[in-house]
């Protein structure tokens, strides 16, 4: 994969085809967990590994194990199964080494193993056609792409908390409006012609 292709799949991955505002994968850890930007970033970082990690990992399956045998039909379950092991680890290595990073994502580090986001990754790399290199960059670069998302969103709600609207936008009314502002603002980059 040459540079020029690299930096179109890596572009498109985080900004063309977000998957938090332009796919509306993921969107459970994207509003639980963007309240604190700290919290944001750790949550951002593990989706962007787990993502990358599944990315190589399911395509090695698939290539090596599925398509041989003629087992397209498990690829589902078997994604999953992947993506579950890969949140174990993610989840053991945090509470070992980060523990107040894994008291603060709570629930929702688990449920990175049912986030849409990361098996969307896996099976777009596979309806794509993708080779390794290229699986591994779509699927790290659409992590960067989460994680850009939730930090931006989280900042934006710290910042609301000092803002004055109406009451009946108190909670997660003005997070909704705010996740639209956003995705509208990403949607921008849709007619975006990288190397025209």
């Amino acid at each position: 994969m040459s540079l020029t292709e690299f930096f179109s799949l890596s572009l498109t991955a985080i900004l063309i085809e977000n998957f938090v505002l332009i796919k509306f994968l993921g969107i459970c850890p994207f509003l639980g967990v963007s309240k604190k930007v700290s919290t944001a970033a750790g949550m951002g970082i593990a989706v962007t590994f787990v993502m990358a990690m599944a990315s190589a990992l399911t395509y090695v399956v698939n290539t090596y194990l599925l398509v041989p045998f003629d087992l397209q039909y498990m690829q589902t379950l078997a994604f999953i199964l992947l993506i579950a092991a890969l949140v174990q680890l993610v989840e053991m290595f945090l509470q070992k080494s980060v523990p107040a990073l894994y008291q603060a994502l709570g629930i929702y580090l688990p449920l990175i193993t049912t986030n849409c986001a990361v098996l969307g990754v896996a099976i777009l790399n596979v309806d794509n056609g993708y080779n390794f290199i290229q699986s591994v960059t779509y699927g790290a670069m659409s992590g960067v792409g989460f994680l850009l998302a939730i930090v931006i969103f989280a900042s934006v709600r710290e910042r609301i908390a000092f803002c004055e609207y109406p009451k009946c936008f108190d909670g997660f009314p003005i997070a909704l409006v705010t996740a639209a502002l956003l995705s509208m603002a990403f949607m921008g980059f849709q007619g975006l012609n990288i190397f025209g």
